[in-house]
């Protein structure tokens, strides 16, 4: 029997048989614990307006002049956006998380494999704010010592992972209360960077001081969200349709991630800082400056301790995130207290490559087979050849794009998978109905 979002209300997790965790790890979620479309949004957003992307924009300031700048950042952040839109909506529809859609894509063993690089990957980039925060807050206040350093890290994690913990509506309250005021404070230093080239037409009339490739240009903002977008089903299944869902990865990823991109372009372009962090440092604004730190990093990372804690859940079987949130934050702050910050980026950069030919199979395995909803108590088989099959594809010619640095290789990882699971599942269609017409003669 197959379900929509309604009707699977009345199934498992409703309030008349609540399940052990109230943010439904592994189970979907019911009709009466949607959320707003406005409650999306507001946490979406807090999710991208995420500082450390600015360092991205500012690899591309330099090497564009600032009409051609606007047309690249708005190219990768519709690819963005529109990958990260479908991966919200399946999400709307199943009511599930990325990890446990997999399961019906990949099956239950292959669903693992998910587990593992969705949640290793969220863990070193938790381990990777968190040394950031210990770095830039000693270095603010003139602490030298490995001491202060290590107390603030500690203390910042132990922060962050009980707001994971918390769950939806923990980061709900955060992403509100801080998410506006670092937009307020980071349009306030866009209008400080314009006062140093006269205004938008000197920053128009800027000529590039370095060179880059439209394609990598592209490939950079695509890269700075794909992989954490393809973890978007986790926040877009409280969604109450398909459409908010949309909606509200579009403000976050499409508006939320370009503006931050473009943010740290205009810094590097006029200061030569793409950091906003260190750009109100070097205006002798250290107040300020920690606080967007902490403020915008706090929120996020509360995000990626969410994002290991429910795939933890999963890879184990079992109904309660809070055990994996704590036991990846010990991990992630373990890492940052030997430096990690300082190693991980190109690492996790790689794996960027592989995670989103995952997102692309599950989007298109969604279309094709389980678009008029998840049948209750549906059995998952141990493993799907053809969909592991169509991932490889994808990860294989995401990797190849890379290594001959040929077109935008997220956006090919993710069509060849979609194309590949189409083609591969077509078979398995086709050779189910020539059994059905065999078993009616």
């Amino acid at each position: 029997m197959s379900t929509t979002p309604e009707a699977r209300a009345t199934g498992p997790g409703t309030a008349a048989e609540e399940p052990v965790d109230p943010d439904y790890p592994v189970t979907p979620v019911p009709l009466h614990a949607r959320k707003s479309f406005l409650s999306l949004a507001v946490v979406l957003l807090g999710f991208t307006v995420f500082t450390p992307t600015m360092l991205a924009g500012a690899a591309l300031g330099p090497a564009f002049t600032f009409g051609d700048l606007l047309l690249v950042i708005l190219g990768g952040s519709l690819i963005l956006g529109a990958y990260v839109a479908l991966m919200g909506y399946v999400g709307a529809r199943t009511g599930l998380t990325t990890v446990v859609m997999a399961r019906y894509t990949f099956g239950h063993g292959g669903s693992k494999l998910a587990s593992i690089l969705l949640g290793g990957t969220q863990i070193g980039w938790y381990g990777v704010v968190v040394g950031t925060i210990g770095d830039l807050t000693a270095r603010a206040a003139g602490w030298e010592s490995y001491g202060a350093k290590a107390s603030i890290m500690v203390l910042t994690s132990v922060l962050m992972c009980a707001t994971a913990c918390y769950g939806y509506r923990g980061m709900y309250w955060v992403s509100l209360v801080s998410t506006p005021l670092i937009l307020v404070l980071a349009f306030w230093v866009v209008l400080r960077s314009l006062e140093e080239v006269d205004g938008l037409s000197g920053l128009f009339a800027v000529e590039p001081t370095a060179t880059m490739a439209i394609p990598v240009a592209i490939t950079t903002v695509v890269g700075t969200f794909v992989s954490a977008g393809t973890q978007a089903p986790n926040w877009t299944r409280f969604a109450r349709t398909g459409r908010q869902a949309v909606w509200a990865c579009l403000i976050g990823f499409l508006i939320g991630n370009g503006l931050m991109i473009l943010f740290g372009a205009i810094g590097a372009i006029t200061f030569g800082e793409g950091d906003f962090v260190l750009v109100l440092y070097n205006l002798g604004l250290v107040g300020w400056g920690v606080f967007l730190l902490f403020g915008n990093l706090w929120k996020s990372n509360a995000d990626t301790a969410y994002a290991f804690g429910v795939a933890g859940a999963e890879l184990f079987e079992r109904p309660r995130k809070t055990p994996f949130v704590v036991g990846g934050s010990i991990i992630g702050t373990a890492l940052a207290l030997t430096g990690v910050q300082n190693h991980l980026v190109d690492y996790l950069g790689l794996l960027g490559t592989f995670i989103p030919p995952l997102g692309g199979v599950i989007i298109a395995d969604f279309f094709l087979r389980w678009r008029r909803g998840i049948a209750t108590g549906q059995r998952t088989v141990p493993l799907d050849l053809r969909n592991v099959a169509a991932y490889a594809l994808g990860s294989l010619a995401a990797w190849g794009s890379k290594e001959a640095e040929i077109g935008i290789p997220p956006l090919i990882g993710i069509v060849v998978a979609v194309l590949a699971a189409v083609l591969l599942n077509r078979s398995r269609a086709d050779r189910a109905g020539m059994e059905a017409s065999s078993a009616t003669r």
